[in-house]
């Protein structure tokens, strides 16, 4: 059963999650990209603030550790983002597009 894991950076632009996505090869206007293997879903959101969160569904949690290990870490880095105000896994229950 998949596995849902919401980021969220305090302190973290709209300009940066764009800058992230372009280290990862990634367009999220149109879809097109590079994106990791095991992931199911992604939304990127952000406040009033301008924080950033992030609510994925991905395949395993292993998955997850070995895109971050190998791309989205070094991306986060280059981006200036070093440690998340919350990182927390879901148990994965149903979605539906409305």
């Amino acid at each position: 059963m998949p596995d849902v894991l919401i980021v969220e950076v305090t302190g973290t632009k709209l300009e940066q999650y764009d800058e992230v996505n372009r280290y990862l090869g990634l367009d999220m206007h149109t879809g097109s990209g590079d994106w990791p293997d095991g992931l199911l879903s992604h939304t990127g959101a952000a406040n009033a603030n301008g924080d950033v969160t992030v609510v994925e569904v991905w395949e395993s949690q292993d998955k997850q550790a070995a895109f971050m290990e190998a791309r989205l870490g070094p991306a986060l880095a280059k981006a200036g983002i070093t440690e998340p105000s919350r990182m927390e896994w879901l148990t994965y229950l149903a979605h539906r597009d409305f």
